[in-house]
């Protein structure tokens, strides 16, 4: 799977998605860090990858339609947490993927549960 990490994402995260056979590209290495929400999604989707962000902001359907992108996840973390909470999430989201590929969809991801949004 082709996933872009956004820069609120850590490095650990994205080495777990290229130790699981994933293409990352972060948006740290890439130099894109700032820019505008719409801006990140359109990079996603001129190369094909699905963000995976900590920004809940991508978690609204409404403003941000799965099916015209190539796909959106989004890591819901505890309000207080760690970096373990943080490398829980990702595991989780390796264990989705292993299992069914995103393609237009969003996934919100927490600790051993994965919620996939279906458009009407």
């Amino acid at each position: 799977m082709k996933l872009k990490l956004d820069e609120n994402l850590s490095i650990r995260g994205a080495q777990l998605l290229r130790e699981a056979g994933h293409e990352v590209a972060t948006v740290s290495e890439q130099n894109l860090c700032g820019m505008g929400e719409e801006t990140l999604l359109s990079a996603c989707q001129s190369e094909e990858r699905v963000l995976v962000t900590l920004d809940l902001e991508f978690g609204n359907p409404l403003r941000f339609k799965p099916s015209q992108y190539t796909g959106i996840i989004v890591l819901r973390l505890p309000s207080r947490s760690a970096m373990s909470d943080l490398l829980d999430a990702i595991k989780t989201l390796i264990g989705g993927l292993t299992k069914q590929k995103i393609h237009g969809e969003l996934w919100i991801i927490q600790k051993g549960r994965i919620r996939i949004f279906q458009e009407e």
